[in-house]
């Protein structure tokens, strides 16, 4: 398992889409809300994070999406997950991760 967290990001029309890689645990959920950061004041209305080569988020991490999930809403936003594989499905679901973002294809 590829422990290593790494990133890229881009805004395109209010749509902040960060693709990410690596185990999202407190560093790699730290290195996303600082890279969501970045892009606050531009206010996206929309994340989507792309999860096609993460395989693994733990609870830290999670703490971290709900942080981002609130800061959000608190702006009129939407998190969006995409690729996400069926066992981190199954976390955000047992979370209760989807009541507040949401899956896309």
């Amino acid at each position: 398992m590829n422990t290593e967290f790494n990133l890229s990001s881009e805004l395109v029309e209010n749509k902040l889409l960060i693709k990410t890689s690596g185990y999202i645990n407190n560093n790699g959920g730290q290195l996303l809300f600082q890279e969501y950061e970045k892009f606050k004041d531009q206010n996206p209305s929309e994340v989507v994070l792309d999860l096609e080569n993460t395989s693994v988020v733990n609870s830290i991490g999670i703490s971290y999406l709900i942080e981002m999930i609130e800061n959000l809403n608190d702006n009129d936003g939407k998190l969006f997950f995409k690729n996400i594989s069926p066992a981190i499905e199954k976390t955000f679901v047992i979370m209760g991760l989807f009541q507040y973002a949401q899956k896309i294809d």
